[in-house]
């Protein structure tokens, strides 16, 4: 099912959580911040590609240290634009990045991709790839990542997909999940953005039947999340880690960086 809604022209108006406000205001200033660099990789595991843990925490970590309003004023400040693919969460994140007033500056829309068929179709994830892999996989998540953002026309797309429970899924245990990320090589390359060392980098490209226009370049990738916990706590932890690996892409230092992976 696919969510979203049509760009509003400028001056038009914009949603708040506390009614309609009669014209969209530029966001506030964003705070200058940089990742604490004792703390920094704090929230990865030594091995980069893994993050590891009880769900519960994992989800209050990251919620701490991240903040969706900074994530929809960074993207509104550079023009970027962003959208999201959800299996096990099922919109959960698109609702948290919603909740922002003033979101629709960057959050162009999303797509509940809850069965393979909509990952194919929606999001032309290859159907090949879903049979050989299933649909718990990292290239999987990036494919449904840029096929988010290309469905959108978005600059950046990141996506959830993983086994809740409370059963295992295709083989894969309950709590292993796997967070997609994608940007726009071209964006990339403007703003000196690069996937954040956590991620497994994917060079696959969609080739299924109807995709999403895939002709630019993408740097993508994923991250695997090993999460124990019930049902709702695997959810929230996704939720959460998604929102931190996009605030990791933004905070990317861009000096001195000209080839993006």
């Amino acid at each position: 099912m696919a969510r979203g809604e049509p760009d509003a022209p400028e001056g038009s108006r914009g949603e708040t959580a506390g009614g309609v406000e009669a014209h969209r205001q530029e966001p506030e200033p964003v705070r200058a911040h940089r990742p604490d660099p004792d703390v920094a990789h704090e929230r990865w595991t030594q091995d980069g590609q893994d993050i590891s843990g009880e769900a519960g925490q994992i989800a209050d970590a990251a919620e701490r240290r991240t903040d969706p309003v900074e994530i929809i004023q960074r993207c509104a400040h550079r023009g970027l634009t962003l959208a999201t693919a959800e299996s096990l969460t099922a919109g959960s994140l698109a609702a948290r990045l919603a909740d922002v007033p003033g979101a629709s500056a960057a959050l162009r829309g999303g797509v509940i991709a809850y069965c393979n068929a909509v990952k194919q179709r929606l999001l032309g994830v290859d159907e090949d790839l879903l049979e050989s892999r299933g649909a718990v996989d990292p290239a999987v998540a990036a494919s449904m990542a840029r096929g988010a953002a290309s469905a959108t026309g978005s600059v950046l797309g990141v996506s959830t997909t993983g086994v809740a429970g409370p059963e295992p899924h295709e083989g894969k245990e309950v709590g292993t999940v796997y967070v997609g990320l994608a940007c726009r090589k071209s964006a990339a390359q403007r703003f000196g953005l690069r996937l954040p060392e956590a991620c497994e980098v994917d060079d696959h490209e969609s080739s299924a039947e109807g995709a999403p226009d895939t002709e630019e370049d993408w740097i993508s990738g994923a991250v695997l999340l090993d999460l124990d916990g019930d049902r709702a706590a695997i959810r929230d932890a996704s939720v959460e880690a998604a929102l931190k690996l996009v605030e990791e892409l933004l905070l990317t230092e861009p000096p001195g960086f000209n080839d993006p992976r």
